[in-house]
């Protein structure tokens, strides 16, 4: 058993733990072999809210001294390849939450044809949707082939849909105008195709970095691009409603003091520059809140049933995903060494926009 760890405290370091194999499967478990993975900045944005938001809880650490060591979730697809419960299961596969590693025991429950949770007791406390696993070879239309697209951009643009959504619902906050940061980022991309099918959603600002502003143009989605070091450009007249993607409390401070009265709504999200989050006098915290896409997700379930939310996002996603591969490149590692080569690259912010990182497990 192989497992890739990084350090709470310091999440540049990271390590590979091999165990030795675990006990023997209990009454209604099952052995998933994971067979490949997504890695993003979002990834990161699960580290950075590892404590807060219960992220560390999924996947405990193996080994030995492991307390100061986590395990960031990632989202893939597994086989199912031993199974003690009734109907076995073994020879399946499914696409969810997995960790960076070459095993994962589950407890499955409430087992639909399309799809079962896991119970294992360490997680019966943590969102549903995290616990939840895709038969796949129930589903209509399963097409292998959009596999890779469907773990690294599934994840991301059900956020984006579920954040456009919520802006919706609110009518806009009374914005006339969406600024978006951290514009290159997938989820912002994501957010971007959702809020250009809205006829009556605001005029979209997206900011990004000099080296990114060239890409995010080429996209075409938003109505005007600007860099972080061209905010004075920002249209501060119009009532604004931000997004951000980054956790950059600098930018977000400048902009919220330049908005003023006129920044009427904040929804904070990632953290793809987690290493300048901190404290900021200027972010205006009474009009602020923090985005959780699973409480959205639940509420959604609650009015439009299950089906009917996935039918909406399905639709959704099959139409992001189509344009999305119009752009993205896919750049495929090997194992958990892969992922740690690529590692430091994903932390920095190095991994190209336009790129996705894949994972295959030998």
């Amino acid at each position: 058993m192989a497992q890739f760890q990084i350090s709470k405290t310091n999440f540049l370091t990271n390590r590979i733990v091999n165990a030795r194999e675990g006990a023997a499967l209990a009454a209604g478990e099952i052995l998933v072999s994971v067979e490949r993975f997504a890695f993003t900045a979002n990834n990161i944005s699960y580290a950075t809210a590892g404590d807060s938001l219960g992220y560390w809880q999924f996947f405990p650490p193996i080994g030995e001294q492991a307390e100061d060591w986590g395990v960031v979730p990632v989202w893939g697809f597994g086989k199912i390849i031993a199974s003690t419960i009734e109907g076995s299961l073994v020879g399946e596969r499914l696409f969810g939450y997995f960790p960076p590693a070459k095993e994962l025991k589950m407890t499955p429950s409430k087992i639909f044809p399309e799809r079962f949770v896991d119970s294992a007791a360490h997680r019966t406390a943590l969102p549903r949707g995290y616990n939840l696993y895709r038969r796949v070879s129930a589903e209509p239309g399963y097409d292998s082939s959009l596999d890779n697209y469907r773990m690294l951009l599934w994840p991301l643009f059900i956020t984006s849909f579920c954040i456009c959504d919520a802006m919706k619902l609110n009518e806009w906050y009374g914005a006339e105008q969406v600024v978006i940061i951290s514009a290159s980022s997938k989820t912002s991309i994501g957010l971007a195709y959702a809020l250009d099918e809205e006829q009556n959603a605001p005029n979209v600002v997206g900011l990004t970095s000099g080296r990114n502003k060239r890409f995010v143009d080429t996209l075409g989605l938003y109505d005007s691009t600007l860099t972080y070091d061209g905010l004075d450009a920002l249209d501060t007249s119009l009532p604004t409603i931000i997004v951000d993607m980054s956790g950059n409390s600098d930018v977000l401070g400048a902009l919220h003091k330049q908005l003023d009265e006129n920044m009427r709504f904040c929804i904070n999200v990632g953290y793809t520059h987690w290493d300048a989050a901190n404290q900021n006098k200027d972010i205006i915290e009474a009009r602020s809140e923090f985005f959780f896409a699973p409480t959205h997700i639940r509420k959604r379930v609650a009015e439009w049933g299950a089906a009917g939310f996935d039918e909406k996002t399905s639709n959704f996603l099959t139409q992001t995903v189509a344009k999305s591969r119009e752009w993205l490149k896919l750049n495929t590692m090997s194992g958990l060494e892969g992922l740690a080569d690529v590692y430091p690259d994903v932390c920095a912010g190095r991994i190209p926009p336009d790129t996705g990182i894949i994972i295959e497990m030998p």
